[in-house]
């Protein structure tokens, strides 16, 4: 089993970026998927989640209005669109995948498969 993110990088405050989680060695369509992050010296964040076949989505607080959580089962992939970035946007994102229903679950030990993560900085 495999999650591997990818899209992070450096941008500016204001700026947009995408990320993208290619999963292989389960059935991707089965799971709940979702993005968590980490911010430096702080605990997990929950980001978002999605639904098995895309039609439910949910997003934190901070979250709505600047990010698009979307899915490829097709293609296996996961992606989370981010705009107007702000420097606390900063973290590692990681991309997890829960069996069953789309919930906001902040716990590692709350999924069954997890990502090594894609570093996000937003600097001017």
């Amino acid at each position: 089993v495999q999650l591997v993110e990818s899209g992070g990088g450096l941008v500016q405050p204001g700026g947009s970026l995408t990320l993208s989680c290619a999963a292989s060695g389960f059935t991707f369509d089965n799971y709940a998927m979702s993005w968590v992050r980490q911010a430096p010296g702080k605990g997990l964040e929950w980001v978002s989640v999605i639904s098995w076949d895309g039609r439910m989505t949910y997003y934190g607080d901070s979250m709505k209005g600047r990010f698009i959580i979307s899915r490829d089962n097709a293609k296996s992939t996961l992606y989370l669109q981010m705009s107007s970035l702000k420097s606390e946007n900063r973290a590692v994102y990681y991309c997890a995948a829960r069996y069953g229903a789309a919930v906001a679950a902040i716990h590692r030990y709350e999924y069954d498969y997890w990502g090594q993560g894609t570093q996000v900085t937003v600097s001017s």
